[in-house]
């Protein structure tokens, strides 16, 4: 049945039956493509049959449909044209994870991050509107995505608009970590409603002929029946605000799901549809670690072992070296958006379930929850990914760093990650946040200075940024470790030729790149400098460095915009060092695509070859 559907016109001729047929085929594809590629398995195994209800009811790409989050899009974009292009999932040059409106017009808006569908959807309806258009605007969001303050900020515009467009609430009672708060105990009501609310037109339509009484018997029943929702279903939030609840429907039936997005399509105003979802549904391995399968490497299918051996890594040395200082200082506690496992803390949830906060996937309501205790006297510890603390932005400045706060802001995943593509790349962090005052920011060079920063951080008592990547530290070992002071770099390697300036993990490959250059060339002498901090920056030391060396090269894993090397070409500019030789490596100033991470680095010239290919082979070719 799968290799008959290229497009959706394809998809509406088939019966249900037929329908439910594809719906395994599509699993099983969507099962070995991941098993092989990594990606997003569960979440997409769990809209099988809420997608091919859009597709059948709906006609993109004249419709528009916006997926939050959007990794849960492989099942449209097989039924979107893409079937074999699947097979390229996240590889470079391949079928990105996300939606991408380079990729397919029925891709109408890029999505990466929660919490942001409702919001571009009704913005189209809106402009549907303006322009007299007729067609239909569909928000997909998580019941986990629903958590996010811009989700809830949408709700509360469109419900009063009367603007004509569907939120499809996609509820399987996750996120990437189990939900929790108030918005899931609304829905944890709402699931339990015993029948699916039927539409009343017909009945309406009967009673409104009566004579003389019609229209007062219809606001009796509206009455009464309103009375009645709020005995069974307390706060019936949705339709308070202005929305038409519709559900809860049994997302895994897609004749009902059918029926229900008929009915969403001839109601006025908004509505919302309420489905139920089973995460990883299908595969009763995901089905029973939903958490675990939300994003994967490859794996084996019989089993659900990973193929590749599972490494220690820095957000799991993190998480240990927090558990250690947590047990001598009670004042430490953890926040974490919906991110409890990704960011290394499930010990410490385990060991201080009193001190550890989950507030759902909210970044902003995090950081405005640790100004607030930091204020009291307690030291709140916040890992986020580097990509999701965009998000918070305004907080760090306006609660945190203007206020002068001892919050630990953890930057997990920095730099570039691979294979999620530009909505996660870790790249802007460092300049984001070397433009706001007050913060000292740090990235170590491995494992163990992870471990001494963040010691050092929550005993600084001041706003700190602490950055990191994805994945372990590199085999190469750096056995020199001086003591971490504030704002002080330290000279890893002494040399007169020429100054390398790194900073976090490319401090390894400075290292290695400075041995492998003198090793070719005996007359070469490289001084490499781990800067630690990229503010305050140790001025003095690399002042005398490039004075010494009068040639410096800086790296970086971020953008070349306002990170390493600008702070090092303003420390030249402020102290007038003249005739000085200077090359940065850094990403450039663009969106990086998906690919793996060595594959990104080399595309961009910032592995060990091609930085000693471009800069020493070249500059120091008559040096004998």
């Amino acid at each position: 049945m799968l290799e008959k559907i290229n497009s959706p016109q394809d998809l509406k001729k088939l019966k249900i039956e037929q329908k439910k047929q594809l719906a395994e085929e599509i699993r099983k594809y969507i099962l070995e493509i991941v098993s092989e590629n990594g990606g997003h398995l569960a979440s997409n195994l769990g809209v099988v049959e809420l997608t091919i209800a859009l597709h059948s009811i709906f006609d993109l790409p004249k419709d528009k449909i916006v997926w939050d989050v959007g990794h849960q899009t492989y099942v449209h974009k097989i039924i979107t044209g893409r079937r074999e292009a699947l097979k390229t999932l996240r590889k470079l040059n391949g079928i990105a994870g996300f939606p991408k409106t380079k990729e397919s017009n029925t891709d109408c808006f890029n999505t990466g991050h929660s919490s942001n569908s409702i919001s571009a959807a009704l913005g189209m309806a809106r402009a549907r509107d303006m322009k007299k258009e007729k067609h239909a605007v569909l928000a997909v969001i998580g019941d986990g995505a629903l958590t996010g303050g811009m989700a809830l900020e949408a709700l509360n515009d469109a419900g009063c608009s009367q603007t004509k467009m569907t939120v499809i609430l996609n509820d399987n009672e996750m996120s990437i970590s189990k939900n929790i708060g108030g918005i899931n105990m609304l829905l944890s009501k709402l699931r339990t409603k015993k029948s699916y609310n039927k539409s009343s037109d017909a009945i309406k339509k009967v009673i409104l002929k009566i004579p003389g009484m019609g229209n007062t018997i219809v606001k009796i029943v509206r009455r009464v029946k309103r009375s009645i929702k709020q005995l069974f279903i307390p706060k019936m939030f949705f339709e308070d605000i202005g929305f038409r609840y519709l559900g809860p429907v049994d997302g895994h039936d897609i004749a009902e799901l059918e029926r229900m997005l008929e009915l969403s399509k001839q109601l006025d105003g908004p509505a919302l549809i309420h489905v139920l979802t089973k995460k990883g549904k299908g595969y009763s391995i995901a089905e029973r670690n939903p958490d675990k399968f939300h994003a994967t490497g490859p794996f084996t299918i019989q089993t659900g072992n990973s193929k590749k051996e599972k490494k220690k890594d820095y957000s799991k040395v993190f998480g240990e070296k927090l558990v250690q200082l947590a047990k001598n200082n009670n004042r430490i506690v953890a926040i974490t958006a919906s991110m409890k496992d990704g960011t290394g803390l499930t010990k410490f949830a385990e060991e201080f379930p009193e001190r550890f906060f989950d507030i759902g996937i909210a970044e902003q309501h995090a950081i405005g929850v640790a100004a607030g205790m930091a204020k009291e006297g307690i030291i709140p510890v916040v890992p986020i990914y580097s990509s999701f603390y965009q998000r918070a932005y305004d907080q760090v400045i306006h609660d945190v760093a203007m206020q002068n706060l001892p919050v630990v802001m953890c930057v997990d995943r920095a730099g570039v990650v691979g294979a999620d593509g530009e909505t996660h790349q870790g790249t802007l962090d460092m300049s984001f946040f070397r433009l706001v005052p007050n913060l000292t920011i740090m990235a170590p060079k491995n494992f163990k200075e992870l471990e001494e920063m963040l010691a050092f951080a929550v005993n600084l008592n001041k706003p700190v940024v602490i950055r990191y990547p994805r994945g372990g530290e590199e085999e190469y070992k750096i056995e020199k470790q001086e003591k971490l002071e504030l704002g002080k770099a330290e000279i890893l390697k002494e040399g007169n030729d020429v100054s390398i300036i790194a900073i976090g993990k490319t401090v390894t490959r400075a290292m290695k790149i400075a041995e492998k250059i003198e090793k070719e060339n005996a007359n070469i002498s490289v001084e490499v400098i781990n800067s630690r901090f990229l503010k305050p920056i140790d001025k003095e030391k690399i002042k005398k460095s490039i004075e010494k060396t009068k040639r410096v090269i800086t790296i970086e894993d971020g953008t070349i915009i306002n990170g390493l090397a600008t702070a090092v070409q303003e420390i030249m500019r402020e102290e007038n060092l003249h005739g000085i030789e200077i090359k940065n490596y850094a990403y450039p100033d663009k969106y990086i695509e998906h690919g793996s991470v060595e594959q990104l680095e080399k595309i961009y010239r910032l592995d060990e070859e091609a930085i000693m290919e471009d800069y020493f082979r070249k500059s120091f070719s008559n040096v004998s």
